[in-house]
């Protein structure tokens, strides 16, 4: 989204807009990225978040109901449409991935009967494949198709830790936000942290994205040893992360890498 051009406010518009037609419908779902967006949107926060015009908002959101991409709800906002979902689950990686994981998930879900993640990178976020949650876990944010920052997340900072050494030194070298005060954004800091992901195989994160949960993540491997994905668990913040927890996490992991073909060397 960057260098696009942004409104004022959802009723103003840049004086000047060079992106093409197919540009500015995309970012009227670009809109939807990125963890201050919630689920749903009216229509002047989606104009404000695009950078365009009320009535352009207008038209093209028209359009992207008409097609099912977004749905419109009884109180007027939006909401992202079934069919983007249709479609995003087909791709192959998310699809074998999700397929493959989803058996140890659930066994990480009955051992913990904590939220489970499982994320990839996309960018300069964890992008969520999949979502199991108990009705009496900690609230978090995080939702399938959702996007957080890599810093803030236990998924994300496996991913990140397990990432090209020039992913990571673009990722620590942009402005890292600070969402709560336990929040690292000390790039110091987090290169310590890294290192000591790669070093311990877990990460853990206390109370850096949503008051009163931590969570606990490892890497997901594939065939070649690479780290494609994260798995973790969301709990409520604890004087200390619980053994058992940990293992268990351990061993969704395991379980998934195995069945991506991943053997680790003796």
């Amino acid at each position: 989204m960057s260098g696009k051009p942004r409104a004022a406010d959802g009723e103003g518009a840049p004086a000047a807009d060079d992106r093409s037609v197919a540009a500015r419908l995309f970012a009227v779902i670009d809109a939807f990225g990125g963890p201050a967006a919630g689920p749903s949107l009216t229509l002047t926060a989606i104009a404000r978040r695009a950078g365009l015009p009320l009535s352009t908002t207008h038209r093209l959101v028209a359009e992207w109901v008409r097609w099912g991409g977004l749905d419109r709800q009884e109180d007027g906002r939006y909401r992202l449409g079934m069919r983007l979902w249709e479609l995003g689950v087909q791709t192959p990686t998310a699809h074998n991935l999700r397929t493959i994981a989803l058996p140890y998930l659930e066994d990480l879900y009955e051992a913990t009967r904590e939220h489970v993640h499982l994320a990839v990178l996309d960018g300069h976020d964890a992008l969520y494949l999949e979502k199991l949650s108990g009705h009496r876990a900690v609230h978090v944010i995080s939702r399938v198709g959702g996007r957080l920052p890599l810093h803030t997340t236990g998924v994300g900072l496996v991913l990140l830790a397990f990432a090209a050494p020039e992913t990571i030194d673009e990722y620590l070298a942009s402005p890292l936000q600070r969402f709560l005060p336990g929040t690292v954004t000390s790039p110091e800091q987090l290169r310590r942290r890294l290192a000591a992901v790669r070093s311990g195989g877990l990460a853990h994160m206390r109370e850096e994205m949503t008051v009163g949960s931590s969570s606990i993540a490892a890497p997901i491997r594939d065939r070649a040893g690479r780290v494609v994905a994260a798995v973790s668990i969301v709990t409520r913040t604890t004087p200390r992360a619980d053994a058992a927890h940990e293992h268990a996490v351990r061993q969704a992991a395991r379980g998934v890498s195995l069945a991506l073909g991943y053997r680790r060397a003796d």
